[in-house]
């Protein structure tokens, strides 16, 4: 299933506002639930930085639209338990996974196509970018960040949109095209990277071959 569905989105958004009461910013959660089901995930990973809540439930009611699974991140055991016990019979189709987020993101759940990232979690930067690196190559693949609040300006590198919608959204689009648009750029500059992609593991091996040793790679 592919394209944007308005009918699970609505679904998923009436879901959502039932179970919105155990979250702190239902607003927040109808909207991410809304986006993951209309754009039909199946894959969705989110990486906490407390225990989950509003946004993980949000999830689990794609989910039940879509088809999907969930899968949420914890960084220590207390935290996963606390997030079983707080979301209770809601969170029983969610996958509860302890963990580093960014290693977790670009490996066991590497082709997820809604990444969510709690921006408050240590290193946020660093595991939003690895949510991008690991996500699937697809253009209705999604990684949005929540609890942006102050951390905005930190994270302006980021190609992403900033939605004011409670503490803040951020939210990037897998551009499918991005590999080759910059291994034009870095062509233009000395020397040139080279991209390999293992037809196993679909790990990217980037090389680097300067103007003075053009070897080619096959």
């Amino acid at each position: 299933m592919s394209g944007w569905s308005a009918e699970n989105a609505k679904r998923a958004f009436l879901r959502s506002l039932k179970t919105a009461k155990v979250g702190k910013e239902p607003d927040v959660g109808e909207f991410i639930s809304a986006l993951a089901a209309g754009n039909n995930a199946r894959l969705m990973v989110v990486a906490t930085a407390s225990t989950a809540g509003s946004t993980t439930l949000a999830l689990a009611a794609a989910a039940h639209e879509t088809g999907g699974r969930v899968v949420c991140i914890s960084c220590d055991q207390n935290e996963s338990q606390a997030s079983r016990k707080a979301l209770g019979v809601n969170g029983q189709c969610v996958e509860f996974v302890v963990g580093d987020a960014k290693e977790l993101l670009v490996c066991d759940y590497k082709g997820a196509d809604f990444v969510l990232v709690d921006c408050d979690i240590n290193n946020a930067k660093e595991v939003f970018l690895s949510a991008i690196k690991g996500a699937k190559k697809d253009e209705n693949a999604l990684v949005v960040g929540y609890n942006v609040r102050h951390r905005a300006s930190r994270l302006r590198q980021l190609r992403a949109s900033f939605l004011p919608i409670g503490e803040g959204l951020l939210v990037t689009k897998i551009d499918t095209n991005l590999k080759s648009s910059n291994d034009k750029i870095d062509q233009r500059r000395k020397g040139r990277w080279i991209v390999q992609v293992d037809n196993c593991t679909r790990e990217e091996h980037i090389f680097r071959v300067t103007s003075s040793y053009r070897k080619e790679l096959d």
